[in-house]
This record gives structure tokens, C-alpha cells and sequence, in this order.
């Protein structure tokens, strides 16, 4: 199997985790935060995917989604490229809104299917190639970047999953 597949396996890991976890869910509970400092799911759902956005736009030298596709302005946002869903203070959390969770997974979809065509079309060789961070030693490789994608991905999926039992126990799994 390519490094490739195994990508395109976790990326599709992720959107399925977020799509089952959304279907049937109210707004008031994706927006609900467990405590004031926490993270709703809504949060959750807009963090991983701006980070997904961000990172793989950058593997691959192009405008981030956010921007170029206009889904700030769906979101009622700046179009700040800086804006890459990290570093928020919990009431920056808070005051986060999805206008719909149609929109929210709308836009996570976009996202993933524009990041599985950049993963489909990497050979091998390319995962090796280095990105110029030298703030980093030893520095990331394309395959490396990918990978911390997944791992904060996965783990904010997680997160959603998690707090969708929470808020309904864990009989949503089964419907």
C-alpha cells in the first residue's frame, strides 16, 4: 500500500466521524459548551477543518479554501489568512457561530475532497520532498506534515464524537 492511501484512508476517517456525528444533532447542541472554557463541537468541527485547509493548501503552494471559495464570508468571518483556527481564547471559542451545521460540514467536505485530490496526486517520492522551516530540525517532509494534519485531525474528531455522547448518551451511534 502507498503512503498515499493511507493518507486518503485517514482523511475519509475523519469526514465520515464528522458527517455521522452531525447528522440528527441540533445547533444548540453543536454551539453548547461543556464548560465556558471548552470547546463546543461546532468550534471543534470549523478548528480541524480550517487546520486541515490551511496545512494542505500550504503542502501544496495554493489559496486556502477559506479564502478563495469565499466560506469566511458563509461563516460571517474575516478572510484572514492568519486566521487558521489555533490559538483562540476561550472567548474567542465562545463567540464562535456556524450559521447552519449544513454549512459547517459543507465546508469541511470542500475541504477534504480538495485535500484528497492534492493527496491522490502525490507520488511516493514526493512525501520525502522537505518544506523550508528551519525552525524545525530536523526539517518536516511533506509525509511528516501530513501526518501532524491527521493527528490533530483525528483527534478533534474524536473531541466531536465524544461530546455528541455527552449531549445524547451513546444510543446516537446506533441510529
Amino acid at each position: 500500500m502507498e503512503a498515499r492511501h493511507i493518507v486518503l484512508d485517514g482523511l475519509e476517517r475523519i469526514h465520515a466521524i464528522l458527517r455521522r456525528a452531525l447528522t440528527d444533532l441540533s445547533l444548540e447542541e453543536a454551539m453548547r459548551q461543556p464548560r465556558p472554557d471548552s470547546n463546543s463541537i461546532a468550534w471543534l468541527v470549523w478548528h480541524l477543518t480550517r487546520v486541515q485547509d490551511n496545512g494542505i493548501s500550504g503542502l501544496f503552494g495554493q489559496p486556502q479554501a477559506w479564502i478563495s471559495a469565499g466560506w469566511h464570508a458563509q461563516f460571517g468571518m474575516e478572510a484572514d489568512p492568519d486566521n487558521e483556527g489555533q490559538g483562540h481564547t476561550p472567548e474567542q471559542v465562545a463567540a464562535f457561530r456556524t450559521p447552519s451545521l449544513q454549512t459547517l460540514l459543507a465546508y469541511h467536505e470542500s475541504v477534504s475532497a480538495r485535500s484528497k485530490a492534492f493527496v491522490e496526486a502525490l507520488t511516493p517520492a514526493e512525501f520525502d520532498r522537505e518544506l523550508d522551516e528551519p525552525q524545525y530540525q530536523p526539517l518536516p517532509t511533506v509525509g511528516v506534515r501530513l501526518v501532524s494534519i491527521l493527528s490533530d485531525n483525528l483527534q478533534h474528531a474524536g473531541q466531536v464524537a465524544y461530546l455528541r455522547g455527552f449531549w445524547q448518551g451513546k444510543g446516537w451511534m446506533r441510529a
